[in-house]
This record gives C-alpha cells, sequence and structure tokens, in this order.
C-alpha cells in the first residue's frame, strides 16, 4: 500500500501479529532475562499508539508500528525516529517498562525502603524535566538522563541496568551514589523474586485492536504533540551537510545511523568521553539532520571526521552547561 492508502486505514484493520516478529522474539528475550534472574513474574503485551505500562495492570502496552517493518517505515517518515525500531534500542526499553510492571504487581512504590531510595511516587509528574547530565546520582539507560525525570523512572531505569545479563554494574557505577540504588534493587529482587505477584490482572489499556481511529488521525495529533526539535546546531550542520535535492546525493542521517556505533566507540576511547553523554549527542545531531532532510556534502571519510569534530564540541557544551530540558 502507498502512504495515503496507509493512512486511511483503522487501527482496528491492521494486521498485528503478536506471536512473531521483532516483539515476539525480544518479549521471549526479556521472559529468559526474569528467569535468570530468579524472577518468577512475567508482564504481559499489547499493541497500543504508544509506549506505556498503565498503574492498576502489570502489563507493558508496545507501539503498533513495532509489529511490521512497513509500519516502522511510517514511523520514521513522521517522526524521523522509531523508538525502539533496533533490537539493542527494544531491549532496553522492555527492560525499563518491566521495571514499571513488577513496581505496579508488587506495589514496590509503597514500601517504606523503597520511598526511601527513590521518593515519593505520588510526587507530581512533570510535562518536562531539567536533569544534569553530570549528576552520578541516578543510573544512565534511556537517553535524555531519563531517571531523573520522576522516581519512578528512576527505579525502573535502575531496574533495567540491573536486569542486564553479565551485568558490570558494580564496577561500572563504583563511587556512584547511584550505585546504593542497584544494590537496593538487588536485595529488594531476592526478597520478592519467587513471590507471587499481588496484582494479576492480564487488561489490556487503550489497545489498538478496538480502535476505529485511523493512522492519519493519530499522525495528525502525533506530530503536533512530538515533533519539537532542538535547533542550537543546525548552523554547525548546515555547514557540514547540504540540503540540495539532488538525488545522487546520500542521506546524512542514514549515513550517520551506519557508522555511528564506530564513531562513538572512537569518541569514547580517544576523547575520554562517557559513551551515554556521545550516544544522546549523536543521536540529536543524527535526528536533526532527519528532520532538515540533509545530505552529505563530502566523502563518507571527511564526514565522518568533520561530524565526529561537532559531537565532541556539542558533548562539551551539554556538561558546560550541565542542564538540558525535555519534555515528558
Amino acid at each position: 500500500m502507498d502512504d495515503e492508502s496507509l493512512l486511511d486505514l483503522r487501527f482496528r484493520d491492521l494486521e498485528l501479529p503478536r506471536d512473531s516478529g521483532m516483539v515476539a522474539t525480544h518479549m521471549r528475550q526479556l521472559y529468559r532475562d526474569l528467569r535468570m534472574r530468579g524472577i518468577r513474574f512475567r508482564p504481559h503485551y499489547w499493541f497500543a499508539e504508544e509506549w506505556f505500562s498503565p498503574d492498576g495492570v502489570p502489563g507493558i502496552a508496545l507501539p503498533f508500528y513495532l509489529a511490521q517493518p512497513r509500519l516502522m517505515r511510517m514511523e520514521r517518515h513522521f517522526m524521523h525516529q522509531v523508538e525502539g525500531g533496533s533490537s539493542r534500542w527494544l531491549t532496553r526499553i522492555l527492560r525499563h517498562e518491566a521495571g514499571h510492571a513488577l513496581d505496579t504487581a508488587y506495589g514496590l512504590r509503597d514500601r517504606d525502603d523503597w520511598r526511601k531510595i527513590f521518593g515519593s511516587a505520588a510526587e507530581r509528574y512533570p510535562t518536562d524535566y531539567a536533569p544534569r547530565p553530570a549528576s552520578r546520582r541516578h543510573v544512565l539507560h534511556l537517553g535524555h538522563w531519563y531517571a531523573q525525570s520522576h522516581p519512578t523512572e528512576d527505579f525502573a531505569e535502575t531496574f533495567a541496568v540491573w536486569l542486564q545479563p553479565r551485568a558490570r554494574w558494580r564496577r561500572e557505577y563504583a563511587g556512584w551514589p547511584a550505585l546504593r540504588k542497584l544494590e537496593y534493587v538487588d536485595a529488594l529482587m531476592a526478597q520478592i523474586a519467587t513471590r507471587k505477584p499481588l496484582l494479576r490482572s492480564q487488561r489490556e489499556i487503550d489497545p489498538v485492536h478496538d480502535s476505529t481511529a485511523t493512522l492519519r488521525q493519530h499522525y495528525r495529533r502525533k506530530v503536533g504533540r512530538y515533533l519539537v526539535d532542538d535547533t542550537r546546531h543546525d548552523g554547525a550542520l548546515r555547514r557540514l551537510f547540504t540540503a540540495e535535492t539532488d538525488g545522487r546525493r546520500a542521506s546524512a542521517a542514514v549515513c550517520l545511523r551506519s557508522i555511528g556505533p564506530r564513531m562513538a566507540r572512537s569518541l569514547a576511547r580517544d576523547a575520554r568521553l562517557h559513551p551515554y553523554v556521545v550516544e544522546h549527542a549523536m543521536q540529536l545531531l543524527i535526528h536533526r539532520c532527519s528532520s532538515m532532510h540533509l545530505k552529505l556534502r563530502h566523502d563518507r571519510r571527511r564526514t565522518q571526521r568533520q561530524f565526529q569534530a561537532l559531537v565532541r564540541r556539542v558533548v562539551l557544551g551539554i556538561l558546560k552547561r550541565n542542564r538540558e530540558s525535555y519534555a515528558l
């Protein structure tokens, strides 16, 4: 189907396989990770319009587009990225959402020791937050220093880091105040691992298979709500790339995504920058390249060299400001 025909489809008419494909594979891996840690809890999952783990339901809602490659292409067309669209990214988000589901299943946020470590879950959920990139009081897992946004997100991020197989968190977070949170989660999971969940509801909240909304209506709302770009580095990107529509020129975003992991490792090693901050800066710039529809101006080797220098300047700027602002 072309984009126009697809946009007129209702959610309830989409074919969204749950037992095969990328989502099923990664959910099975999540269950294996939980089993390896001795945790008997298994969160159920369903497809919704976006990511969430609802209060009162110990499960995970995944965005519908992850069910089909064609829908992932449409998501990238409108949003310039696919949240959870790579194996690594999907694994990270699922571990995070599993932390939320486990919190709900066992009522962890109501424990006095949980509140002492993470704070009150009743704290008002902000519409935006301003994390401190240099802070060591929170783990680094999802982007935008997400653990700093709210106590429940702090727990979910800490749980996700703890859940990683062959995790090296004791070494990686040695000397960080965040280590205390990881040690608490380690002890807490040992307590509850084999217990039956207090809440075992299998409800599905806002599943798309019940929705009569069309994809066109969905993206009209989503683009208006979420597509806010950081334009601070547009000048530098325009000097490095071009907006010419010459069909022979390769997409800057596509090229940078392909060589991104190699560049990130090089910057983290040679410039002694934290990999998390490097990845954050690269994703910010690549996302903007996609939004601006920029193309390569130079050959790949020169592009890589100049882009790495730009990423380094952006990282140092972030650390110098020691505060960024993000919408939730």
